[in-house]
């Protein structure tokens, strides 16, 4: 392996890994060299993912953690302490979305509950990371970030600010050595994104903006992830990679 992509030796931390982009990200990072901590919402589930990346229970642990509860988070960084496995490298990736439809309608639990995951749940997992000396965060975001999405206001909402608090972080935390950097998804195949795939028409609109001519998967985001985690990216920090087969050119 080039040694530039090596991650061997190196703990890092998979947040909502369970399936979908994250578990790919928490694959390849174990494909590259790292010692791979996943959360989800249930131990069970998060084991059981685990399991499913490595052989041995050294190279893969799953946690339980919901990231919308700051005590949840606090729990994770103690038991990732007991366990010797505080990360290096932190993809915060857990995120929620349960509603669709305009704006102004939201119930302002749902609104609450976006937030509470997305967002402030996302600074709440940085926070505890860095204090707990890791050197690299990656946030998750979406391209809804950078222009809302049609029946994803709340979404939107939540993922333009996780851009702002990357930012945000990327400055403050430079000097002292911590990179801080961004993934911006477009329509990738996911059970979390099954909404978007049922609405035909929307979906085809969609592609017709997608110069590469196919949606997402999840594998597409787990190597820019390794690559932000790897000493290859060194020097960079503060920005967000777009990953959506070209739509947004």
């Amino acid at each position: 392996m080039n040694a530039r992509f090596d991650l061997t030796g190196t703990r890092a931390l998979v947040t909502g890994a369970t399936r979908g982009i994250g578990l790919a990200i928490a694959r390849a990072l174990c494909e590259a060299g790292a010692s791979v901590a996943l959360t989800g919402r249930k131990l069970e589930t998060a084991q059981q993912a685990a399991a499913s990346l490595s052989a041995s229970p050294e190279n893969a642990r799953g946690y339980a953690c919901h990231q919308g509860d700051p005590a949840a988070i606090a729990q994770l960084f103690a038991d990732l302490a007991r366990d010797e496995a505080l990360p290096e490298c932190v993809v915060i990736n857990a995120a929620t979305n349960p509603v669709m439809g305009p704006l102004l309608e939201i119930a302002p639990e749902a609104w609450n509950k976006i937030l509470e995951v997305n967002l402030t749940g996302a600074f709440e997992t940085a926070r505890q990371a860095v204090r707990h000396g890791a050197r690299c965060l990656v946030f998750i975001a979406s391209v809804a970030g950078l222009e809302p999405i049609p029946g994803l206001g709340a979404y939107s909402v939540s993922k333009a600010g996780l851009l702002g608090l990357m930012r945000v972080l990327a400055r403050e935390l430079g000097p002292q050595g911590v990179r801080v950097n961004a993934l911006a998804p477009g329509l990738v195949e996911t059970r979390f994104a099954a909404a978007l795939f049922a609405d035909r028409l929307g979906y085809e609109e969609w592609m017709r903006r997608v110069p590469l001519g196919r949606h997402g998967q999840p594998d597409d985001l787990a190597g820019v992830a390794t690559f932000l985690c790897s000493p290859a990216a060194a020097y960079l920090t503060g920005q967000t990679i777009v990953v959506d087969g070209g739509g947004r050119v």
